[in-house]
């Protein structure tokens, strides 16, 4: 079987809508020649104005794709950095996210937003931040981040064809992973995914941190230790019950995730676990992030920086002991 990657399949999910739907559009900077990465590469010559270079302006190019979502069109807007989506929270936020709720339902903003975070890339302090929790505390908004390239083309898929804002949140140090190619199919959003399953600890975890779970726990399976790896996939609207009927089995959990741990989704998921399976917990919930620091330039403190298998696998025996 011929391998894929993630960053292929988000081409392959982009080209596969667009050929779909002639209201998909994409707009960002450099979109029209593959994009940093390669997400957009070729699709300029098959599908022309549909996919539209815009200047470097992330508050022009946010603007854009609210008003095209709310004329009818479905565009797919692109920031390449989340770093730089500090720069359109204002069209995200407070126009996107409350067209619906601020037109009594008469509107609808079918956006997608692509953007990219992780550090371990050595593209320094604002090229590399993990900033999704700054986007969950926006009512209104779908938040997904894919972890393999299956999820990545198949969550995109479905965002493409949801009626309301959403936001894929993709990993750069994930891009070029080879993996199994798998038939390209919409992915439910709200929807996670059980990677691993085990007796002993549920290990949540995200993105580029889901493979650093599953690296552990075969580390820790040696030992005699089960470790079941859930991967949200999505984090807003999350699977609560597939966590929490996860950590009913297994009586412990760990939250893991790439960015800084100081008020990170492993925040939340640690009090809504604790909300709704307290009287089966045996230990605490333990929560993996990154320091409370910008992401370090030096190439060997950035490796210290990322949330990597030995610190998952310590933490668990942690709980375990």
């Amino acid at each position: 079987m011929a391998d894929t990657t993630y960053i292929g399949a988000i081409n392959d999910a982009l080209a596969s809508a667009m050929r779909r739907d002639p209201a998909v559009r994409i707009v960002g900077e450099d979109v029209a020649e593959g994009g940093p990465f390669g997400a957009t590469k070729g699709l300029a010559a098959e599908f022309g104005e549909r996919v539209r270079d815009t200047p470097i302006s992330e508050s022009s190019i946010m603007g854009i794709g609210a008003g095209m979502a709310l004329a009818g069109l479905r565009p797919v807007v692109e920031i390449m950095f989340i770093d730089f989506i500090t720069l359109a929270l204002d069209q995200l936020a407070n126009q996107a996210a409350k067209a619906r709720y601020m037109s009594g339902g008469q509107l609808r903003c079918p956006l997608v937003v692509r953007t990219s975070v992780g550090a371990g890339t050595r593209s320094g302090a604002q090229h590399s931040q993990s900033l999704e929790a700054w986007l969950l505390h926006v009512p209104g908004l779908s938040v997904v981040m894919p972890a393999t390239a299956a999820d990545a083309g198949g969550l995109l898929l479905s965002a493409l064809r949801a009626d309301d804002p959403v936001v894929v949140v993709e990993n750069k140090e994930l891009y070029f992973r080879k993996e199994p190619r798998v038939d390209l199919a919409p992915v439910p959003i709200g929807a996670a995914a059980v990677r691993r399953p085990g007796r002993d600890v549920t290990c949540v975890a995200t993105s580029r941190t889901v493979h650093e779970a599953l690296a552990a726990a075969d580390e820790l399976a040696r030992d005699g230790t089960e470790v079941e790896v859930i991967d949200p996939r999505t984090l807003h609207p999350l699977d609560l019950d597939t966590i929490v009927g996860s950590v009913r089995r297994t009586h412990r959990c760990v939250v893991a995730h790439e960015a800084v741990r100081q008020g990170g989704f492993g925040a939340e998921v640690a009090a809504l676990v604790q909300e709704h399976a307290f009287d089966a917990l045996d230990a605490p919930v333990a929560r993996l992030g990154a320091p409370y620091a910008p992401v370090p330039v030096s190439p060997p403190l950035e490796d210290a920086y990322l949330v990597r298998a030995p610190a998952i696998a310590a933490a668990v025996r942690s709980l375990v002991a």
